[in-house]
């Protein structure tokens, strides 16, 4: 029976240890950890800086293990490249991984800039990346000096964010110099990014493992909180489209003139204000070219000339030309990814020039032109004498109306006179000449 007892016990023990290893399991699990991410589409702007930097803000108050980039871009402004990869270098305590998806997805111009700063970068099967000129990032057009300065600058500025983050320089510079764009298989070959991944959920096993910092990521089952763009990021990247910033352009253009040439209608020049407003944040945030904004008052001006002077079409049709160009060199030092198409340009330049003519022009006319209703409006018209005018005093017959009428001549009836002035009921004439 004692043996039978210890058997009983050491059987015990035995299924006790069996039950307590996947507890052991369970604590070393990393279902709890926690990876940030967030989704970078379109163009590299001012915009997509603020909302990688709060990105990055937000993935250190979760206390998650990287932040994961969902980066597919055509370029953008280099100005915001720079601040977006100083701050992935800046950020040792925070592991950022760039990853170029969805399928048919790029990272070109800027993007390779933001791809190869990041500390592990990925993309998905049938991704590019590359073509990083300087002039698809600055736009514009440059002397052959500058533009050597930009390609020189540009190559030494990839050529140490590649040698930073132990990827292919060489590459890198070639990207630069020649435009060079490579598929995502290419990329891995070429030591351009660390992995080729299908999907989010391959991005986190194969990241697993690697050290950051000193820091070895724990992401195989880590639960991916996503981090959206706030109202102001999503309102503000709206309004710094091209096409965007030039119908508030021409809101507020139409709102300001159509309040001057129309008093008290409110509504329109409350519109033209906020739209001026919006134009000029915006322009302070974007390489704006301001000989295009030069040109746009031109076209103002010679707009509004035409109503007074008769210049048969002459000036509408330099407004019109002084507009096109304007709008087009407002935009001209954007990156190729911003350009703004003919196809807004031409129906800008249409519409523009119809609202001058038809509406500006004629109420400019109305409001410095004479009174055509009341007693204003008989000043200067021909009446007939009814009553001869004599000692001052007599009748006159305009419009089916008597008028009694004074003057500091005598008018004999029959005669043509012409009133001068409105006195009450009374008309003051002079004999018509």
């Amino acid at each position: 029976m004692k043996r039978l007892m210890i058997i009983i016990t050491l059987l015990c023990l035995a299924a006790g240890d069996g039950q307590a290893q996947p507890d052991t399991t369970a604590v070393s699990d990393t279902s709890s950890a926690r990876v940030a991410m967030i989704l970078v589409e379109g163009s590299i702007s001012p915009t997509a800086t603020n909302y990688i930097n709060r990105g990055i803000a937000r993935a250190r108050e979760l206390q998650a293990e990287a932040l994961i980039i969902q980066l597919d871009t055509p370029g953008g402004l280099l100005e915001s490249t720079k601040d977006i990869v100083q701050l992935f270098l800046d950020s040792d305590d925070m592991p950022i991984v760039v990853y170029v998806a969805p399928e048919g997805g790029r990272a070109a111009s800027a993007g390779t800039f933001i791809t190869m700063a990041a500390h592990i970068a990925a993309m998905a099967p049938a991704t590019t990346i590359g073509a990083a000129s300087p002039v698809q990032m600055g736009g514009g057009q440059q002397d052959s000096v500058m533009q050597k300065k930009i390609f020189n600058y540009s190559e030494s500025f990839i050529e140490s964010v590649a040698n930073r983050r132990d990827r292919n320089a060489e590459w890198a510079k070639s990207a630069v110099r020649d435009g060079e764009s490579i598929t995502a298989a290419e990329a891995l070959e070429l030591n351009v990014i660390d992995f080729i991944s299908s999907n989010r959920e391959e991005v986190l096993e194969q990241i697993d493992g690697r050290v950051i910092g000193g820091d070895t990521l724990q992401t195989r089952n880590a639960t991916i909180e996503e981090i959206p763009t706030n109202l102001a990021e999503s309102l503000l990247s709206f309004i710094m489209r091209p096409e965007v910033m030039l119908i508030l352009t021409m809101i507020a253009i139409y709102g300001i003139i159509g309040e001057v040439t129309n008093p008290g209608a409110i509504v329109p020049g409350v519109a033209g204000v906020i739209a001026l407003i919006l134009v000029l944040y915006a322009s302070a945030s974007m390489p704006i070219n301001i000989a295009g904004f030069a040109l746009i008052g031109l076209a103002i001006v010679l707009f509004v000339a035409e109503a007074f002077t008769p210049a048969f079409g002459i000036l509408i049709g330099g407004g019109a030309v002084a507009f096109f160009l304007g709008a087009l060199m407002l935009f001209q030092d954007l990156p190729q990814s911003m350009e703004l198409s003919w196809a807004w340009l031409v129906p800008a330049t249409v519409l523009t020039t119809l609202f001058f003519v038809w509406i500006v022009t004629e109420g400019i006319r109305i409001q410095f032109s004479g009174n055509i209703t009341g007693k204003e409006s008989m000043i200067g018209r021909k009446a007939e004498i009814v009553e001869p005018i004599k000692g001052g005093r007599g009748r006159i017959f305009i419009s089916g109306e008597y008028w009694n009428a004074v003057s500091d001549e005598e008018i004999g009836e029959g005669e043509t006179c012409e009133i001068i002035e409105i006195d009450g009921l009374t008309a003051k004439v002079k004999r018509s000449t």
